[in-house]
């Protein structure tokens, strides 16, 4: 183990390796910065670049893009609540109410310490544990997997927990809009009205971009300053960095983020975005003050940015060890292997070692680098939002706008982002959750291919379904989780009514 990492860290600071990591850290966090940019686009723009590069050096290249683009979309779902990637959807709840009360500096200094922490836990994970972590994915079938992704949609009982019965409407209109599209069985296509743009079904990134950017300005803009409101150029730019006091409190929140976000990155299919909205669940239901949650507490930024680093790292595992990419961005990293003649698999291992020493030094000096890039990136963006916000306003629409049609170069995504926009805006009017109806949509296509899947193994046999003991218990914590908030009101209620 020694003689593999002391051999992973002399081939990153080499030079040349060590100059292309630091440009793949500035060119992820400037990618993860942008909206509509996803961490597997950062790095499939990246690839081009690696044409002319030994295999040992493209990955460590690409690992680095991939780590930061992950960091960088927390710098904007904290200053404009417009996620940068997906799996930073879960900051933006917490991250801009801060940013709002003019506390920027500690939200941003909570997401890149969180991030470098997650990440930094995670390629240990891969470099200590990579075998038997592999090997304990290999037992999550379909009914698992349902079972995971199920208990990534408990949360909508304490997203709003003065208005549960909305937010719950909400993440069912979301499960609804997932099933929009190509059938994942029969591929046959449903609800898509005729329409080419509806076929490939409803893109996450666009709805989240509206809801989140759109809806926040549709709210924000107006004429003038109303009166009492506080300069926003002035929160972001004169903003304290938590004190190392305020990072310990939230040491145990980051350290069970980081594990369970590596955990669920190592399961195929999973990635960055199911772990950061799962472990924010998580820490929703373990905390001794879950109505805080949303309101703009460190440990909500702390458990998503740790979550979704820490999904980097286990992404990698089972590429590195069984040759099976975790997620999309591990997919193409894959590629670029192959590419370059390596055979990725078991073997690798034993007959070239140096690609996993290299995958777990990129890691480690990119977790590093990318706090100094991302506090520069910070630096950038917080001076923009010294403009009038009636300026602002119109410029974030149109980044939006851009964002949505980088996705597919289609402006039928376009017209969906503002769709979502004026819907976020409307359901905002009467009461509902965004939050809920993102969470809905992000986990309703793995929830229903899983249990079909699942039901097409068992013969619609439910106890084979979900007989597994690992099935069998994430679901009776599903259940737990789920009656626990409504038990604890009628409980509430009974004391009120004695006293």
């Amino acid at each position: 183990m020694f003689d593999l990492l002391t051999q992973g860290f002399e081939i990153v600071f080499q030079p040349l390796t060590f100059a292309l990591i630091l440009g793949g850290t500035i060119l992820g966090v400037v990618f993860g910065a942008m909206p509509g940019v996803s961490s597997s686009m950062a790095v499939a723009l990246a690839l081009p670049f690696t044409y002319n590069l030994n295999g040992v050096v493209s990955i460590a290249f690409l690992v680095a893009v991939y780590c930061a683009a992950i960091t960088g979309g927390g710098v904007t779902a904290i200053l404009f609540k417009i996620p940068g990637t997906p799996s930073n959807a879960p900051t933006t709840f917490d991250g801009y109410p801060m940013a709002q009360r003019g506390e920027a500096g500690k939200a941003l200094g909570y997401s890149l310490f969180c991030s470098a922490f997650g990440g930094t836990i995670a390629a240990l994970a891969m470099v200590m544990f990579s075998p038997p972590l592999s090997a304990a994915a290999l037992k999550f079938g379909p009914g698992e997997l349902f079972a995971v992704s199920f208990l990534g949609l408990s949360v909508l009982t304490c997203l709003d927990s003065g208005n549960m019965v909305k937010t719950i409407i909400a993440g069912l209109i979301g499960l609804f809009l997932a099933c929009v599209g190509m059938d994942p069985m029969l591929g046959v296509p449903r609800f898509t009205m005729g329409t080419q743009t509806l076929s490939s079904g409803i893109e996450m990134i666009p709805v989240m971009i509206g809801m989140f950017a759109v809806t926040e300005v549709l709210k924000n803009t107006t004429p003038s300053k109303k009166k009492g409101e506080t300069d926003k150029g002035k929160i972001y730019t004169s903003g304290k960095f938590p004190s190392f006091k305020e990072f310990w409190a939230v040491k145990w929140v980051m350290i069970r983020s980081s594990i369970l976000g590596t955990f669920v990155g190592i399961l195929p299919g999973a990635g960055a975005t199911i772990a950061s909205f799962l472990c924010y669940t998580a820490e929703t239901k373990m905390s001794k003050h879950p109505e805080k949650f949303g309101t703009g507490i460190p440990d909500g930024i702390a458990a998503s940015e740790a979550a979704n680093n820490g999904a980097t790292g286990g992404s990698m595992v089972p590429l590195l060890s069984l040759g099976i990419p975790g997620g999309n961005a591990a997919a193409i990293m894959m590629s670029a292997l192959v590419m370059k003649g390596v055979q990725v698999g078991p073997l690798l291992l034993k007959q070239q070692p140096e690609y996993l020493s290299s995958v777990f030094a990129s890691m480690m000096l990119t977790n590093i680098l990318m706090i100094f890039v991302s506090i520069g990136v910070a630096k950038l963006f917080a001076k923009i939002l010294s403009i009038p916000y009636n300026i602002l306003g119109p410029v974030i629409i149109v980044l939006a706008m851009i964002g949505s049609y980088a996705l597919k170069n289609s402006t039928g995504d376009v017209i969906l982002m503002m769709i979502a926009g004026l819907v976020g805006y409307l359901l905002s009017k009467l009461g509902f959750s965004s939050a809920a109806l993102i969470l809905g949509l992000v986990l309703g296509q793995m929830c229903e291919s899983n249990l079909r899947r699942s039901a097409t193994v068992a013969n619609g046999n439910i106890l084979q379904m979900f007989g597994s003991p690992i099935a069998a218990v994430v679901l009776l914590a599903c259940a737990a989780l789920l009656l626990y908030p409504v038990i604890k009101q009628l409980l509430e209620k009974r004391k009120a009514k004695k006293v």
